[in-house]
Parts: structure tokens; C-alpha cells; sequence
């Protein structure tokens, strides 16, 4: 079949010739389809619940709202896990779901949990709603709304968040591929009507009183029509409200002597805000308004941010003088800076192996015709990308070694030239005609076409396991297999086809070779080899053992190497998660991390802009309280730094600088990763320990010590020990026998306390499309001491009004700050990042500490998440997948030679090539990660090609009737050496500049090809030599022994 495919190219050279043409225009469109990111999107499904509840505590909130939601939605099928988050004025539950399960069904089941909850749930708390269908990297733009400079004072808070919401989010949110825009910082603007409790008092007027005059002044109506001769005329009131001076001339009730008293009489009517739960700081000059732009789950992000930014300068034109909207976070910058990294190291690895391929086969024409496939194959693979939905990123492309590809071309133009130049029937002719070529090259071609595809299905095989991987593994890895099986695949058909006709035509018809540089290079490598070998041969015990001796090393120090997931990606960017005082206010954290801001601009210059996202947004999936922000520092291009060389020797500086601000902690991170983690885990750090219990004081204790023991551990920075407790709070305690004696209930005071100090909306004030809320509270100056509150008066049904201090006792105290539940459980959290040390290695260590020096009481035991369990869960999966591919390797060699003995001889480069992996890498001084282990699984397949080609070469002159094992050996490697050269210095050297590369991104890529490339070089070493020596011993077997074949070879 494979013949009749080469056959047939050769005869039809236009049709393959248009095929091929057609191929370079169809993938040349494709390229510019394929969807461009930085990395695959690793965030698992999930479905989160938002109910922001903004009089409610922590308590409250997890046992009236959390909890209920929780409960509704146990039973989901295809459910994974329920993690949650109680604080005060917010619950917040992430519902994770199987990979395999459609994200919106996922959403109606919710949903549809939602309705029957809202029962449950008592009236006035919130509403629970759905977040944005977004991904850990959905947030792909992130923006300030903010003065120019000499506008400052033009412009306030509110004015900017009046801008941001009306102007700039509307018209981004018609952007395709946007899942919602989340609005941070600035002021949210009201009509506040601001209530002076003493005029109250002395009119005898209720705050109940000047809600009703506001809702029933406050309306439209209509009259249908009235005919008048041939026409109609509708009838419609004016009756909304307007503006300030509307609201003041509202009467609420006439005194007893007939004056009417207006609302003005009792308070100030103003702009106000609503009560904040976050801000935004741009650089040290103080606070903006912004968004976070989230993309859709699934969309393409390099379309999504180019639409995004083409319709933010199509707003800027519309927005108000001195107003301007300026990106800080744009994926753009991550994903350009990882995808310039994996064309450079493409680039470079193609210049390499075509090199190497000329270098080899000694002629140019040659070289090129090989290194051509290269182009073709990545258009061929391109098609395949898009058509399966595989994104362009590091993962995907950065993988992919061109010398892989060109391998089964390499066999196949090596065979043909080597017919040319030592075929005996062409002794006579100088130049072959089109048709003994083609005749020539058909019959070449299929005499290598077996070890070819052979040779490429091992390759492929060794790649399905990686299919098997799953959860963050399994999206980081399984765009890399797909995308070099579709490469090889395209190869595979393209030296069926492409090669062979090209070969016919391209390639010089001279049958007279003149010595070149190549060959002269080659017989002096042939010669050293071969006398190297007939000494080898003389000692085959000492060499085995040798081998034996470095495998046992390189397993040992495998042992010791430790182990990390998957090695932190540059993004170009820091996000440093500052933390100041539990219950510290919103001016407090405003004031610190400015100051903060203030160090790293003044004394860094490789600092563009520093913004400072404080709290919670108004789609609050990142649940941050007040005393908690984190900064963007935006960053310039690495090449443009002084101060640092490296992202951890920067983060070393600047954590260093700022640690002079008292009473700020800060943590230094990328703004992806932070993301990813706190998605993947509830928290931003690498490693998270978290204990489960039900006592919260309990579980801040432990917590405590658990932060004790890890602070003495050399690698673990930033400590976070999560704040359960030390809010403080003040605690209305209801005295029922007063209540009951003044014939009131406690439903009446709490909305008079709730509307007094939270304050409470009572319709809408329209301007234009706009829309306020009008709101009524105490007067800001009555509602900023303890006595404040014990002096709120509240009216009685005899008309009365009494102090609150006669109905309850009003205190300060410290109550729960956040409560954090999984899986129907609360836990406690404690997070550190990872510097200068692997993951496994830590964790190892702070499990013996706290075994050895924390015991925990019943119902309390502690978990390692983060990156440690994903860490496991992929190295579990990894000894399922290795081991399967040994497995189908061996089936397959069995098959190509029939013999299970001759199977195992070529089983024996696999031990081999691990050697030179596990050595590389801990000369580089990398740990194991799960880059590492997928760098062993190619490297096994292209282990094994070379001892292929030897023992086919062994097995063809034995065939010929040659029975001196010896001479069997010596000839056979002459003959293949070159090949077997080619084949690994290709393969290795193509992934030269992935294992030097500096760029963005080449962490991930880095231990991979380092294994990749050791691997080969050791393996194909020690095949020369000792598979030589193994074949010798194993057809010597059992007829006779092995001194004796010791003496013949010293006569």
C-alpha cells in the first residue's frame, strides 16, 4: 500500500505538486485563525454563587445564606467539590464540576437549585446570583478611569465611577467574546438624604415618615387618551423626581398649626456614595475608578483584547475632556513575551537541524528538500489545531522538536543518495535521466519506507499516554501531544508523498560523488568509532557493569532531585498581595499601601506603574475584605532593568524596600498564576495547608502554630495565616422584657437601625439613561461614635420616641472576620509561596514537624494543597501513563522483529537514555517536575529509534550469510553510524535553544528539553557501544559460552 502511495507521487509529480500548493495557501489562512495564547487555560470547571448581603456578618451570612446554597446544591451530578466564603456583606461559593460536564448546564442545574433557595433564604439579605462565565484567565484587560494631569480637581471619585459605569462599561460589554465587566474603585453615586435625629425629635417626625413621603412623591402615571375633533391626546403625569431641589420641597406632614414641614426642615439633601467595600489607586497620586474585563469562557483571547482595545479608543473619543482611560494589565504583554520566546526557540531549532541535516547528509540540496518538511508539517499541524480547537501557546508549540518531524524524511533522501552514489549499476553513467531517477528513487524509498513509518508510529505511541493525563496536567500537557502527533502525522504523510516526488526532481542526477567536507568528517569519525569499538568488544563484562553501576547512580539521584509541579511561568508583571491589620479601614489600607506604592516608583526604575486594587469589586469574585490589596506592578521589558537581573532577585529587593512601612506584609507573585491559584485552591499562594474543623478559635490556634513551624523553613516566604477572628464588631444584644414593655418588636428596630446607618434606597432619581438610588441615613457626623448608635431614637406605637440604649446593649467586640468552608466543612487556611527550593522537599519536611510537634483534637486534621496535590495527583498519573508506553513500545518492537530477544535488545537504550536525563538535570540543578517527566516519555521513543536501525542493519548482513558475530557488528554500525548520528544530533540539537532560552515562558519548557537532550546524547553513546556488545552475548547464547567467544575475539 505504502509502495503504491510512493509510486504513484513519483508518476504524478503536478497532482502531489498542487496538493502541496494547495496545503501552503489553506494553512497560510489557518495561521491567522489559530487562536494565540500565553498558556492552555488550567482553571477547572466551576460555577460560582454571589450574594452580596451588605448588613449581614459573617456568622449570619454562612448560616442563612451559605449554607442553605451549599446544601441545595450537594447533589449535582458530575459534581466535584463545593468550596465557600463567608465574610460580612458578602457569600461567596465556587461550585467545581467535572472537566467532562458543559459549563452552562452546569449553570441551569444551579440555577434552577437557586430558585428553591430562595425560600429559604429570609427576605431583605440579597440575592444569590451566578458569576460571569470566565476563567482564571478570563480577566484579560484591566483599566484606570482617571484625570489627566491639570484635571485633578476637576474630576472627583464619583464623577470617575459616574464615567466608568455609564460611559465606559456599556459599550465594552457589547464587545463579543466579553463575559462582564467588573467596575472597581471610585464612588458609587446616590441622592443621600442625610438626617439630623434631633429635628426629627423636636417635629415628632419617624424616619418611617420621611420614607413614605418619599415613595409617594416620587411617580409617574398615565390617563390613556382623550379625543379632541380628528386626533387623540395622551395623557401622562410628571411626577418623578428630578433633582435636589425636588426632594427638598417633598412635604412630609403638616404641624398641628397647619405649617408644612418639608423634607429639607429634617435633613441635608446631597450627593452622596455608597458605603464602599473597595478602591482604586493609581501610582502613589491617590484614588481612580477602573474595571477588570472578563472574557467568556472558551472565547479567543488575542481576538477578544484586540475588539476590547478597538473599542476603547472608539470611547475615549466620547469620553469628557480630561478624562482618560489607561490599560495597566493586558494579556497582550504575557502572551507576545511567551509566544516571541517559543518562534525564537522555533526559529532556532530550525536553522539548527537544517545544519545539522547539511553538516550530515554532505549536500546542500539534500538538506534543504528535508529541512522543507519542516514548514509543511507546522502548516499541516496548524489546520489540525484549529479543527480540534488546540489554542497556539507555549505548551502547544513550545514542544514541538523539528528534528522529530524530519526523521522519517531523513531515512528516506539518505537511502535514495546513498543508492546514487554506491548503486553498481551505474558505474558507467555520469548523469541519470528523469526516468531511471524516478525508478531509483521509487525503489529506495520503498525500502526504508518501513523503518520510517515505523519509526514515526513509536514516536506517536510514546505520545499517547499523555492523552491519559488529566486535570491541570492534562490541559497543560495534552495540547503538547496533540499538537506533535498532528506535526508527525503531517510529516508522515508528507515523505509518503512530498518527499519522494521532490527527491526525483530536486535532487542532483549525478551518479559521480566527489569527497567533501561531510564525508571527510564522517571517516574520521567512522574510524575513531571503529577502532573505539573493536577495543569495547574485548571487555564486555567490565563495560556492562559499568552501565549497570551509572543506571543504580542516576536512579539514586533521582531520588534526591525533589519535586516540583510545573515551574512558575514570567509573565513580565508582578502582583504583590498586600496585607495590613485585620479590621483596619478602607483609609487606613488606602493611606499604607500608597506609601508602599510611593517606594517601589521612586526607588525602581524598572517600574512603569504600580495599581492598587484594594477590597472587593462590584463583581466580587475575588472576595478580598478591606484590609486586604493587591498591587500591579506593571514592569518594564527585562532587557531595560538595573536593579535586578532576575524576577526572584527583584522580588527579593522589593519585598526588602517596602518592609519600612509598618504594619503592611506583602507577597510577591505573577498576576495569572496568583489568579490560577486562587481559583484552583480559595488561595493566591503555591502551597496551602488547610485544617478542617468546626471551632473557629480552635482553628486559628492551630493555624498559629502551623505558621510557626513553617517560618522556620528555609524556601517558604510570604506566610499567610488566614484571619477567622478579630474583627471587630459592634453587638446590638436585644433586652426582649423592654421591648415587650414599650409594646414593640424587634423586626421595627432593626430597619430603623438598619436604614439609619446602612441607609436605605427609596426609589430611583433618573438623569437621562442614568440611574441613582435616592437614599435615606443619619447625617454622617451622627454616625461615627459608639454613642451614636446608643442614642438612635426609636419611635413607639404611643408615639414616643426612646434611645436604644433602654432597648438593648450596644458593645464592641471582636467576632468572626471570614469563615471558609469546603466541602460541607469549615477550614482554615495557611499559604506560603515557594523561593529557591522544590515544593516536594517542603512539604516533606513541614509534614514530619507537624506530625512530630502538633497534635490535633478529634475532628481536626490538617491537608497540603496547592501545587503539592497537583504535584501528586499528576505524579500518580505519570507512573499509570510511562509505564504504558513501555509497554506498547516493547509490543512493537516485538512486532517489527518477531522476537521477543531482539525486542529487549533495543529495550535496553531505554535505561540508557534515562541515565543522561536524570544526570542533566541535576547538573542544571532542576528539580522533577511534570515538564521532566513528559521530557522522559519522548525521549524513550526516540531512545529506541536508533537501536532499530542497528539491529535491522545486523539482521540484514546476517541474512546476507554472514555468521562472524564480530564482523557482523563492525560492518553493521559502519554502515548505520551516520544515521544514527543524524537521528540524535537532530532530535537533540533541535532542542538546543528551548534548553538555553532565557525568554518568557522558558521556564515550563526548560527541564524538557534539557532531559530530551541529555537523554539522547548519553543514549546514543552508550548504544554504540553497548548494543553491540549486548547482541554479541545474546546470539551467542546458548551455543556457546562466553569465554569462549572471549578467546576467539583475542585471536
Amino acid at each position: 500500500m505504502l509502495n503504491k502511495i510512493i509510486e504513484f507521487s513519483i508518476n504524478n509529480k503536478l497532482i502531489v505538486g498542487l496538493f502541496i500548493i494547495a496545503l501552503i495557501g489553506y494553512g497560510t489562512y489557518e495561521v491567522t485563525k489559530l487562536p494565540i495564547d500565553a498558556v492552555p487555560d488550567i482553571t477547572n470547571n466551576q460555577v460560582q454563587v454571589i450574594t452580596v448581603a451588605p448588613s449581614f456578618g459573617a456568622t449570619d451570612i454562612e448560616r442563612l445564606v451559605t449554607f442553605p446554597i451549599e446544601q441545595a446544591n450537594n447533589n449535582i451530578s458530575g459534581l466535584k467539590e463545593i468550596r465557600s466564603f463567608s465574610r460580612f456583606g458578602l457569600s461567596l461559593i465556587t461550585i467545581v464540576f467535572n472537566d467532562d460536564v458543559d459549563i452552562y448546564w452546569a449553570r441551569q442545574q444551579v440555577s434552577e437549585r437557586l430558585q428553591n433557595v430562595k425560600s429559604q433564604i429570609p427576605q431583605g439579605i440579597g440575592t444569590p446570583e451566578l458569576g460571569p462565565v470566565s476563567t482564571g484567565l478570563g480577566e484579560i484587560y484591566q483599566y484606570v478611569v482617571r484625570a489627566k494631569e491639570g484635571y485633578e480637581h476637576k474630576y472627583n471619585e464619583t464623577d470617575l465611577r459616574t464615567i466608568q459605569d455609564w460611559l465606559v462599561r456599556r459599550q465594552l460589554l457589547g464587545v463579543k467574546g466579553v463575559a462582564e465587566v467588573s467596575s472597581f474603585g471610585g464612588k458609587l453615586k446616590q441622592y443621600e438624604i442625610a438626617i439630623d435625629p434631633n429635628k426629627l425629635q423636636s417635629h415628632n417626625v419617624t424616619i418611617q415618615d420621611v420614607f413614605l413621603a418619599l415613595e409617594n412623591n416620587n411617580q409617574n402615571t398615565g390617563g390613556t387618551y382623550i379625543e379632541k375633533g380628528p386626533t387623540v391626546l395622551f395623557i401622562r403625569s410628571e411626577g418623578l423626581i428630578g433633582t435636589i431641589t425636588d426632594i427638598q420641597n417633598i412635604l412630609i406632614k403638616s404641624t398641628p398649626n397647619g405649617t408644612p414641614l418639608f423634607i429639607r426642615d429634617v435633613a441635608e439633601v446631597k450627593i452622596g456614595h455608597a458605603t464602599r467595600y473597595g478602591a482604586l489607586c493609581f501610582n502613589d497620586q491617590g484614588e481612580v475608578s477602573g474595571a477588570v474585563v472578563m472574557m467568556l469562557k472558551g472565547a479567543n483571547s488575542s481576538d477578544v483584547i484586540k475588539s476590547v482595545k478597538e473599542r476603547v479608543t472608539q470611547i475615549q473619543k466620547t469620553l469628557p475632556e480630561g478624562v482618560v482611560i489607561e490599560p495597566f494589565l493586558d494579556r497582550t504583554k504575557m502572551v507576545n513575551n511567551a509566544i516571541g520566546t517559543v518562534e525564537q526557540n522555533l526559529m532556532e531549532g530550525a536553522l539548527i537541524v537544517i545544519f545539522v541535516l547539511v553538516l550530515f547528509l554532505g549536500n546542500f540540496r539534500a538538506g534543504l528538500l528535508v529541512a522543507s518538511v519542516i514548514p509543511l508539517a507546522m502548516l499541516f499541524a496548524i489546520i489540525l489545531m484549529n479543527t480540534f480547537g488546540v489554542s497556539g501557546n507555549l505548551m502547544s508549540l513550545g514542544a514541538l522538536d523539528f528534528g522529530l518531524i524530519v526523521d522519517g524524511a531523513v531515512i528516506i533522501v539518505e537511502a535514495v543518495m546513498h543508492q546514487l552514489t554506491h548503486g553498481k549499476k551505474f558505474k558507467h553513467v555520469n548523469q541519470l535521466d528523469q526516468l531511471q531517477m524516478d525508478n531509483e528513487v521509487t525503489k529506495s524509498a520503498s525500502k526504508m519506507m518501513n523503518s520510517a513509518v515505523f519509526g514515526q508510529i513509536i514516536i506517536l505511541v510514546v505520545y499517547l499516554p499523555i492523552f491519559t493525563l488529566q486535570g491541570i496536567e492534562g490541559k497543560m500537557f495534552k495540547p503538547m501531544a496533540q499538537t506533535v502527533a498532528f506535526a508527525l502525522l503531517g510529516a508522515f504523510l508528507l515523505s509518503l508523498t512530498y518527499i519522494p516526488m521532490m527527491s526525483a526532481i530536486f535532487l542532483s542526477k549525478k551518479t559521480k560523488h566527489k569527497i567533501n567536507i561531510s564525508d571527510k568528517l564522517m571517516f574520521a569519525v567512522e574510524r575513531a568509532y571503529q577502532n573505539a569499538l573493536s577495543k569495547v568488544l574485548r571487555y564486555p563484562k567490565l563495560i556492562i557493569s559499568a552501565v549497570i553501576i551509572l543506571f543504580i547512580s542516576a536512579v539514586y539521584t533521582l531520588t534526591t532531585l525533589g519535586g516540583e509541579f510545573i515551574p512558575a511561568l514570567e509573565e513580565g508583571d508582578f502582583a504583590i498581595e498586600t496585607r495590613v491589620l485585620t479590621g483596619s479601614s478602607l483609609k487606613t489600607t488606602i493611606e499604607n499601601t500608597q506609601k508602599t506604592a510611593h517606594i517601589l516608583k521612586s526607588q525602581f526604575p524598572e517600574v512603569l506603574k504600580v495599581v492598587t486594587k484594594i477590597g472587593s469589586g462590584e463583581v466580587p469574585t475575588d472576595p478580598m475584605p478591606m484590609e486586604a490589596a493587591d498591587m500591579m506592578v506593571i514592569l518594564k521589558d527585562k532587557h531595560e532593568w538595573t536593579s535586578a537581573k532576575t524576577f526572584n532577585e527583584l522580588a527579593e529587593k522589593m519585598g526588602a524596600a517596602v518592609a519600612d512601612v509598618p504594619g503592611v506584609t506583602t507577597s510577591f507573585q505573577f498576576p495569572v498564576q496568583m489568579r490560577f491559584n486562587e481559583l484552583m485552591t480559595g488561595a493566591k499562594q503555591d502551597v496551602v495547608c488547610k485544617i478542617f474543623g468546626e471551632n473557629l478559635d480552635t482553628l486559628a490556634k492551630y493555624a498559629d502554630k502551623l505558621g510557626n513551624i513553617i517560618s522556620h523553613i528555609d524556601g517558604a516566604k510570604n506566610l499567610y495565616v488566614e484571619p477567622v477572628t478579630g474583627m471587630p464588631e459592634i453587638i446590638i444584644d436585644y433586652d426582649r422584657d423592654a421591648i415587650a414593655q414599650y409594646n414593640l418588636n424587634i423586626s421595627d428596630i432593626n430597619k430603623v437601625v438598619n436604614s439609619a446607618f446602612a441607609g436605605e434606597s427609596t426609589g430611583l432619581l433618573f438623569e437621562g439613561e442614568k440611574r441613582f438610588d435616592i437614599v435615606v441615613r443619619l447625617n454622617t457626623d451622627k454616625r461615627n461614635e459608639l454613642e451614636d448608635i446608643k442614642n438612635l431614637l426609636i419611635p413607639t406605637p404611643q408615639g414616643t420616641q426612646i434611645p436604644l440604649y433602654q432597648l438593648a446593649n450596644v458593645s464592641i467586640k471582636n467576632g468572626p472576620n471570614q469563615i471558609q468552608r469546603e466541602d460541607a466543612k469549615r477550614r482554615i487556611i495557611v499559604g506560603f509561596n515557594v523561593r529557591g527550593r522544590d515544593v516536594q522537599s517542603i512539604v516533606n519536611e513541614l509534614q514530619k514537624k507537624v506530625d512530630a510537634e502538633v497534635k490535633f483534637p478529634a475532628g481536626y486534621y490538617p491537608t497540603y494543597g496547592g501545587a503539592f496535590e497537583n504535584l501528586n495527583a499528576a505524579k500518580q498519573r505519570l507512573s499509570i501513563a510511562v509505564p504504558v508506553s513501555l509497554v506498547l513500545i516493547f509490543i512493537l518492537l516485538f512486532f517489527a522483529f518477531n522476537s521477543v530477544k531482539q525486542g529487549l535488545l533495543i529495550y535496553s537504550a531505554i535505561p540508557l537514555s534515562a541515565i543522561g536525563g536524570i544526570f542533566f538535570l541535576a547538573l542544571r540543578g532542576m528539580p522533577f517536575s511534570i515538564s521532566a517527566g513528559v521530557g522522559f516519555i519522548a525521549l524513550f521513543g526516540v531512545a529506541v529509534l536508533n537501536g532499530i536501525v542497528l539491529i535491522a542493519e545486523f539482521n540484514r548482513l546476517k541474512l546476507e550469510g554472514l555468521t562472524n558475530l564480530q564482523r557482523i557488528v563492525l560492518m553493521g554500525t559502519k554502515v548505520r553510524l551516520r544515521p544514527v548520528l543524524m537521528t540524535a544530533f537532530v532530535a537533540s540539537l533541535g532542542f538546543l535553544p528551548m534548553a538555553l532560552s532565557n525568554g518568557a515562558g522558558a521556564e515550563v519548557q526548560r527541564p524538557l528539553a534539557t532531559v530530551v537532550i541529555g537523554g539522547l546524547m548519553i543514549a546514543t553513546f552508550l548504544t554504540l557501544f553497548v548494543l553491540p556488545i549486548l547482541y554479541i552475548l545474546f546470539e551467542k547464547r546458548g551455543k556457546k559460552s562466553i569465554s569462549n567467544e572471549q578467546q576467539a575475539i583475542r585471536k
